[in-house]
């Protein structure tokens, strides 16, 4: 209640109704610090059916929003993040990045009985290995771009499939398989430009152990669309 007493029936049934609205709202914790997670996170706060927002770690965007509060934990921190859902209740935990839903975020959930937006741990390795993905695509004739994969020490074979699919007219991109904050992606322009980016992710390791393995993949030009 508000700690007084309403001083006219009209105010009591204000009272009352909007105790019962405060009382079937839920609050959310979305899972990120990017401006993804915070447009996300605007957009469930501006619910009727959400009271409050809490964003793991959120940025300085989040931090300035009404009915909005960052937590300070790292967006991979499973056991804390599931933890703060159980402190906090959550209706939901919505998860932005892909590298908590790589690290189980979404099982932990599950085995905890939080109701979490996101793939588990064995559907995310889509996101976490480019090369698993193109496999699997091909596996299940799912239409995707003519592709080679190349792990360490094959360098030199990534090379000679690139002179090979310029020398027939194909363009292509170079990827870092592992996750690389979105960053992994190379697109030459040339021939040189494309052995150059095989070089900086294999030789040079520009990325990390994300560069461990690599494709090489054909060039497509469009209109690309992410559908949640």
């Amino acid at each position: 209640g508000s700690g007084h007493i309403p001083s006219s029936p009209q105010a009591l049934r204000s009272q009352f109704a909007s105790d019962r609205i405060s009382s079937s709202m839920a609050d959310v914790l979305v899972v990120g610090s990017g401006g993804r997670e915070h447009a996300i996170a605007c957009k469930l706060r501006d619910s009727p059916k959400v009271r409050h927002v809490f964003c793991a770690p959120g940025n300085g965007g989040t931090a300035q929003e009404p009915d909005m509060t960052n937590v300070a934990l790292g967006d991979s921190d499973v056991e804390g993040l599931v933890k703060l859902a159980k402190e906090k209740s959550v209706a939901l935990v919505f998860v932005g990045p892909e590298a908590p839903l790589c690290a189980g975020l979404a099982d932990a959930c599950a085995t905890a009985g939080v109701p979490c937006f996101g793939p588990t741990k064995a559907a995310a390795e889509l996101e976490a290995s480019k090369a698993f993905s193109k496999d699997f695509f091909a596996k299940y004739s799912l239409p995707t771009a003519t592709y080679k994969n190349f792990k360490i020490g094959e360098h030199e074979a990534a090379v000679a499939y690139v002179e090979g699919e310029y020398a027939a007219g194909r363009e292509v991109v170079v990827k870092a398989s592992g996750l690389a904050a979105g960053k992994g992606v190379l697109m030459p322009t040339s021939v040189d430009e494309a052995k150059a980016a095989i070089k900086e992710i294999m030789v040079d390791k520009a990325f990390g152990a994300a560069g461990d393995e690599v494709v090489v993949e054909q060039l497509l030009i469009g209109e690309e669309c992410s559908c949640m």
